[in-house]
């Protein structure tokens, strides 16, 4: 399946997106994060309009020392996220604590980065677009901001599920299928 054409007027007016690698152009990655959140907070009933949260686009030095600082792990990863405040289940598989709007009516969620050479080396080694991994981690991080998490069995198949229906209905492919015969 191949995914939808992302829309120009998916942009959300409080989702700031810092690029520090050029290489993020390759993927269009602006209007592919907006249409992610644009999918992910809609399909989970929240007012996309109404979110705050940061993407930092950079490469895999830079999240190598995120990824220490915060995690005390000395090595790249794909995404990181930084949620605005703890809303994890309280049972394993349960739905997170409901996202609360602040004084100001909006919706802070938090952070998320993502790294270009490793989310590169994933999707070429998956054998999958580029673009699409992209954007299955970037639903993957918003979830993590909304307190889904796949820490055990249950909160993995709930969370998992999300993203399958998430990127399902933007027109990609299941991204836990495996490739091959």
């Amino acid at each position: 399946m191949r995914p939808i054409a992302v829309p120009l007027d998916v942009m959300l007016e409080d989702f700031d997106i810092v690029i520090e690698d050029d290489r993020w152009a390759a993927v269009d990655l602006e209007a592919r994060a907006h249409a992610a959140a644009r999918a992910t907070l809609g399909h989970l009933g929240l007012d996309a309009e109404a979110a705050e949260m940061t993407l930092l686009a950079c490469d895999d030095s830079r999240i190598a020392a995120l990824n220490e600082d915060f995690r005390g792990k000395a090595r790249a990863t794909n995404v990181l996220s930084w949620p605005a405040e703890e809303r994890g289940a309280v049972t394993p598989g349960g739905d997170p604590l409901p996202v609360a709007p602040g004084i100001d009516g909006m919706l802070e969620l938090g952070d998320i980065a993502l790294a270009f050479e490793t989310c590169a080396a994933e999707a070429a080694a998956a054998e999958k677009p580029l673009d699409a991994h992209v954007t299955h981690l970037i639903v993957h991080g918003l979830l993590h901001l909304l307190g889904y998490d796949h820490e055990n069995d249950p909160d993995a198949t709930l969370m998992e599920g999300l993203e399958r229906e998430i990127l399902g209905k933007m027109g990609y492919d299941d991204p836990y299928k495996e490739n091959g015969p």
